[in-house]
């Protein structure tokens, strides 16, 4: 049995003011060709399906097309959970056509699946947070412990949480129950969450810049010590970069995003995780590469013509550049870098500070001409740095004006 793991997809969501869309299409398609190529029998999207609750009709289309090929119509089963980007309601909403296609959408924590059969597979079993898969192609059933992102408000309404209660301490007890019930050793037993999970006494993982940053009730985040012993892989979903904060005989996954979706992630590669389990339940997992999308570049130059080379030669880059100089950006410098490279999100110029001015308070002589009073604020503004010749025929314009 093979089991594909993804999360994080964002689609919608723009660098800036930098539309993704046209990389997500071909991200998308190297998913499903993956799949494919590697005779995928289940696939788990594990969260933050869209970068909104109200996405575009562009993401919402490519969602739709995107899961109904990973699910073949309808051959193979495909699970996707709500993340703290996405709308529970709106993930739901079209459950009832998305079953018919071997999709199953779970908009809300503790949300019971129904039962029902199609021609390559079938849910035999269903509880609130958990569902159970025969597949025709194994005779290994597949155990599902599902959670979608839950806040507060979710949590009360669907798991019962008091305020004094840390959402960790919930979340093991209704775990350990369900896996208690149903996780026996003759299938195989798998979590799915969309949740801030980190190693109890491990490294605090960084939440990506950019993202929705997950507290949750009263607590900061959830510790892998909650999974059950049952659980033979973990399947998360919130932090974009490829991490196993588990171990190599039970991974609990970070699968990454697809695309890099802030300069944070910079020369990050970005994985889908394969699960392989053999007739006797032993499971492994690799993580395969995904080639498509630009790379973010953080790039600092010190110079205009270090910077218009390298953006030359890297013309397939989106990039967050700074300038450094010894007096501020002409209009021309600024139009020769847009002009060479389409893909410049950020242009920040950096103004060495050659003179540092003094801390000294200094008496302001009125009497001075306006020119040279601005001058001297301009210094005191800049650690000593003296405006250049376009800042000052600006503010002679504005005199004149």
């Amino acid at each position: 049995m093979k089991i594909l793991h993804t999360a994080d997809w964002h689609l919608g969501k723009r660098l800036d003011n930098f539309s993704r869309l046209e990389e997500q299409i071909i991200v998308m398609n190297e998913i499903i060709s993956i799949a494919d190529e590697q005779n995928v029998d289940l696939v788990l999207v594990a969260g933050d399906l869209f970068d909104a609750f109200h996405p575009s009709t562009e993401a919402i289309d490519l969602f739709y097309k995107t899961v109904k090929r990973l699910a073949k119509n309808g051959k193979r089963p495909v699970i996707a959970i709500a993340g703290n980007h996405d709308s529970p309601s709106f993930i739901d909403a079209p459950d009832p056509l998305a079953r018919e296609c071997g999709i199953i959408l779970i908009g809300y924590p503790n949300q019971k699946v129904q039962e029902y059969a199609l021609e390559n597979f079938r849910i035999t079993k269903s509880e609130k947070g958990f569902l159970e898969i025969q597949l025709n192609s194994s005779p290994m059933p597949v155990r599902i412990l599902h959670t979608p992102y839950a806040n507060e408000i979710r949590l009360k309404q669907f798991l019962g949480e008091n305020r004094e209660d840390e959402l960790n301490a919930v979340l093991a007890e209704n775990w350990k129950n369900l896996a208690d019930t149903y996780c026996d050793d003759k299938g195989v037993n798998l979590l799915m969450a969309h949740l801030y999970m980190n190693k109890r006494g491990g490294e605090i993982l960084e939440e990506p810049e950019g993202e929705k940053p997950i507290k949750i009730g009263n607590a900061d985040m959830i510790y892998s010590d909650a999974i059950p012993p049952q659980i033979q892989y973990t399947a998360l979903g919130h932090l974009h970069g490829f991490r196993n904060i588990g171990t190599v005989e039970k991974p609990v996954i970070y699968s990454s995003s697809p695309l890099c979706y802030s300069f944070s992630e910079a020369g990050q590669k970005k994985y889908v995780s394969l699960i392989s389990v053999d007739e006797n339940r032993n499971l492994s997992f690799e993580k395969v590469e995904l080639k498509s999308g630009k790379p973010l570049h953080r790039k600092t130059f010190s110079n205009l013509e270090s910077a218009l080379n390298w953006l030359s030669e890297n013309q397939n880059a989106l990039v967050e550049l700074t300038l450094e100089s010894d007096t501020f950006m002409k209009a021309e410098d600024r139009k020769a870098l847009y002009q060479t490279h389409q893909g410049i999100i950020h242009l920040i110029p950096k103004v060495k500070n050659q003179n540092q001015g003094s801390e000294d308070v200094q008496e302001i002589n009125l009497n001075k001409d306006r020119r040279e009073l601005f001058r001297d604020y301009f210094k005191s503004k800049n650690g000593g740095q003296e405006p250049n010749e376009e800042i000052m025929n600006l503010f002679n314009e504005i005199l004149n004006a």
